[in-house]
């Protein structure tokens, strides 16, 4: 049998050796338990460090931010929506745009990381581990996770089945406000006929309906013109001309539409909108715009997508800016004394990280962090709510133990034994350079692109094996980092991605959440619903 093991004090122990008794030495024991203990003071160097006082004064911030949890106290609601803008995106596009304003990089902050409350979000989709566009962002808009491939319709019919999703459609959030009377917006840089924005009005088993459908249901683009809920949206901007015109029709870039059906969409919008309804499809016409005799404004400004910004200023006729639109459909939206909801799409985050480029994805990330600071200064946090996150991440990575500051596109220079950056790269196991980004998957450098655009495209071409990027210039913009796994296109990621809110109901945020919450945070927040 085991004795008994006798746990005491170790200041009781002591008084014992000292000859006390037992009782007397419990007493004492308590006694000196209520001694206080020794102070410690930090170290000068500690209390002294930038970062020791930069984070006490972050501190201070953070413990001022007030909570405003009553519902229907955000009169607006913005939200932006990075396409593919995953935890590592956020990463570099941060480092990427201090390093544009001579800052090392790493200690930079975009401008929603700045917001109060954050949090995690999981993106899969009811059917899928690794999700898609639609079901993600039909998720968010309307409170209900569902397939990969659906536009604003449930899980319980088949991907493709017309007849059956006609009596599966979801009520989004844009649609509620609209109900309310609330002026409402979608902008992106992708087509707006594009997975995120349509998630807002359409209804369709098919993402790929934008401009025909089977016969008993409606295209893409004509749920937009014929958007049964409310007045209609007031605010449309994005890319996506194409899917609005005949095939017989040309437009002023020379690209062609791609109805088969005839329908001229741009001209029954004008028609269905009348007076006040303004179309634009160029820079030109964007900075003529008269906000306060427009009531409607409807801007296409590319036949598909927008281009990406770094490469904006090469367009033909010329296209704002994502920031541009956003204060632009601000300044639009504000009009409406009930208030607004906006949606804000930076899609081509999520192609440039298709492409394997990380150049075009960074820098598309950080105009799309402008977008956000544009609403932040045009907005008051006591009542407008902005939510800024992603619809899903994608397989792009940071590696390799770069030196503080390297360039965030350049290749890996480490440091030394001693803590100092070296003076050349750093080789692989196989003897040549890296990069500090690349992909999990994707074409690598066997992609070289188009026969029109293959001078865009500098790099190593078509190899066995890994390319020796000894002179190849990583920092250009059309390098295309390499991939692990070959597969045509770069796919998606499944892991969380990030969420920063500021406004009324913004704390609820917080924590890990399933995607289709957001609504309800919005619903809450916005009072869009009856009750919640």
């Amino acid at each position: 049998m085991q004795p008994k093991v006798l746990v005491i004090s170790a200041i009781a122990a002591a008084l014992c050796l000292a000859g006390c008794n037992g009782a007397d030495a419990g007493a004492q024991a308590a006694e000196t338990a209520k001694t206080p203990a020794p102070q410690i003071s930090l170290a000068q160097s500690q209390s002294n460090s930038p970062w020791f006082t930069e984070a006490e004064q972050r501190l201070q911030r953070a413990a001022q931010v007030e909570i405003n949890n009553k519902r229907g106290a955000a009169k607006n609601i913005i939200l932006f929506v990075g396409d593919g803008m995953g935890i590592s995106t956020v990463t570099g596009a941060r480092i990427l745009a201090g390093q544009l304003q001579g800052q090392t990089g790493e200690e930079y902050q975009l401008s929603f990381e700045k917001m109060p409350f954050a949090g995690l979000i999981k993106t899969y989709n009811s059917n899928q581990q690794t999700p898609d566009s639609a079901g993600t962002a039909t998720a968010i808009v309307t409170g209900v996770k569902t397939k990969a491939g659906f536009i604003s319709v449930d899980e319980s019919v088949a991907r493709g089945d017309c007849p059956a999703s006609l009596k599966h459609g979801l009520t989004s959030a844009l649609e509620l406000a609209e109900a309310q009377g609330k002026g409402t917006g979608i902008i992106s840089t992708a087509r707006i006929t594009h997975a995120t924005p349509a998630t807002t009005y359409a209804k369709v088993p098919e993402r790929d309906w934008e401009h025909s459908a089977p016969e008993g249901c409606r295209d893409i683009a004509a749920q937009l013109v014929e958007m049964p809920v409310g007045d209609g949206i007031d605010v449309i901007m994005g890319g996506g001309r194409r899917g609005f015109l005949p095939a017989s029709v040309t437009d002023l870039e020379g690209a062609a539409g791609k109805r088969e059906d005839g329908r001229n969409l741009v001209q029954e919008w004008q028609q269905r909108y009348g007076e006040g309804a303004v179309y634009i499809e160029d820079q030109a016409g964007f900075n003529q715009l008269d906000v306060t005799s427009t009531g409607k404004l409807l801007g296409l400004f590319q036949p598909s997508h927008m281009r990406y910004e770094s490469d904006r200023n090469h367009d033909k006729a010329g296209e704002p800016s994502l920031s541009e639109m956003t204060a632009k459909g601000i300044e639009l939206l504000q009009k409406n004394k009930q208030g607004y909801f906006m949606l804000v799409e930076g899609g081509r985050i999520d192609h440039g990280h298709h492409a394997g480029n990380a150049y075009n994805a960074l820098h598309d990330a950080v105009e799309f962090a402008n977008a956000v600071q544009v609403a932040m200064d045009n907005t008051d946090p006591r009542d407008t709510l902005i939510i800024v996150t992603a619809d899903h991440s994608h397989t792009f990575v940071i590696a390799g133990y770069p030196t503080r500051g390297n360039p965030i596109l350049g290749k890996v220079v480490s440091n030394d034994e001693h803590g100092e950056p070296q003076d050349f790269p750093l080789l692989a196991a196989d003897g040549k350079p890296y990069t500090t980004v690349g992909y999990a998957n994707g074409s690598g450098f066997a992609y070289l692109g188009d026969e029109t655009d293959s001078d865009l495209r500098r790099g190593a071409p078509a190899h066995a094996g890994r390319a020796d990027l000894t002179e190849v210039d990583t920092l250009a913009p059309g390098f295309y980092q390499e991939a692990l796994v070959p597969t045509s296109g770069e796919t998606h990621g499944g892991e969380d991605v990030g969420i920063w809110a500021r406004g009324p109901g913004a704390h609820l945020l917080g924590g890990t959440n399933e995607q289709n919450f957001i609504f309800h945070v919005m619903a809450h927040a916005g009072g869009l619903l009856s009750k919640d």
